[in-house]
């Protein structure tokens, strides 16, 4: 069994037979756990945004495997192969954008295929070891990425981020959000300002719940108030995640990430992002070709049972946009800290 961090958040956990996972829908109103047991529930949870951020959907998705393995493991040899590939197409369907989801699901395939004609039973069991390491794998990565990104913030930091890249976006302790836990933990006194991050609201949702719950002090803006912030000097840096890196260093992350690194150029702010290595894809040239998942419109006309948009209203609501490498201070890795990311840099880290 996986060990989890030492942040307050459980992202999700083994219980029973089943992977419980928190519902970030209903947060902070409501915390609860919902359990998957079978790649389709599993890829319906991904797909409505009970789980997000890229490092937890591939560590669900893995699970996503494993429990279809499990509840296929009576069936014949065939069923149980028919019934795995059509587990593997559901959950590689669930969302476009994040990386992690393939690179878990890769892994789980390779593990399926080395098992050869193994019994059920023995695949399954196999299958489940395997998601068990990319959790507990996560956390140690997000260990070291924070522990990398924290020596770049001064003791008094004030940092922006957009999103939510901290545990709920992991297995646990977070990217740009581990960052921070790691320097708090390395005694910094570091106090954070949370992007709301319209329309799905993570940061005042999620990234301002998590920070309270670390007793990290957080100020919550809107959107449009970090331009005002950063010219009158209250944003010392920005770190932010990612759900994909391209081989040139292009980073796509959640819609208004552009804008941020835009700004803090304008100011001289530095801009990191933490970026597992599992999160960047040497299959895509740039940012131009990562694919940006385009959402419902429901979620621009209002949240919840309140809506605020005109009836009638054309809208448009790509999740992701892609910040040009030109604008990235640095990549923060478990492999260290890339300054002024290139393509020769990005690739050396896989050498």
């Amino acid at each position: 069994m996986p060990t989890q961090s030492s942040s307050n958040v459980t992202t999700m956990r083994w219980s029973n037979g089943a992977l419980e996972m928190i519902d970030q829908r209903v947060l902070p109103a409501r915390f609860e756990y919902l359990a998957y047991d079978s790649a389709a529930a599993m890829a319906e949870g991904i797909r409505s945004m009970v789980v997000r951020g890229a490092p937890a959907i591939g560590c669900a998705a893995a699970y996503g495997v494993a429990l279809e393995a499990l509840r296929l493991e009576k069936s014949s040899p065939e069923a149980f192969r028919s019934g795995m590939e059509k587990g593997f197409e559901i959950l590689a369907g669930s969302r476009p954008t994040a990386i992690n989801l393939f690179w878990a699901l890769a892994r789980m395939r390779r593990i399926w295929d080395a098992a050869g004609n193994a019994a059920n039973a023995v695949v399954s069991a196999r299958l489940l070891e395997e998601a068990h390491e990319i959790l507990a794998e996560d956390i140690r990565i997000n260990r070291a990425m924070g522990a990398a990104g924290a020596a770049l913030l001064a003791d008094g930091a004030r940092v922006l981020t957009h999103c939510n890249a901290g545990a709920l976006a992991t297995a646990g302790w977070g990217t740009a959000l581990g960052v921070i836990r790691s320097a708090v933990e390395a005694g910094k006194k570091i106090s954070v300002i949370a992007d709301e991050t319209r329309p799905f609201l993570q940061g005042a949702r999620l990234t301002a719940w998590e920070m309270v719950q670390e007793n990290i002090p957080v100020t919550l803006i809107t959107d449009n108030m970090a331009g005002h912030l950063m010219a009158h000097g209250e944003v010392n840096a920005v770190v932010v995640g990612t759900d994909r890196v391209a081989a040139n260093g292009d980073v796509a992350n959640k819609i208004g990430t552009y804008m941020v690194a835009v700004l803090a150029r304008r100011h001289n702010i530095p801009f990191y992002v933490a970026c597992p290595l599992s999160t960047i894809d040497r299959n895509i040239a740039s940012g131009a070709d990562i694919p940006i998942e385009e959402r419902a419109a429901e979620e621009v006309m209002g949240f919840r049972e309140t809506q605020w948009a005109a009836q009638g209203v054309n809208i448009r609501n790509p999740a992701f946009d892609v910040t040009p490498a030109e604008l990235v201070t640095g990549l923060i890795t478990e492999k260290g800290v890339v300054l002024a990311p290139d393509r020769e840099k990005v690739a050396a880290l896989f050498d």
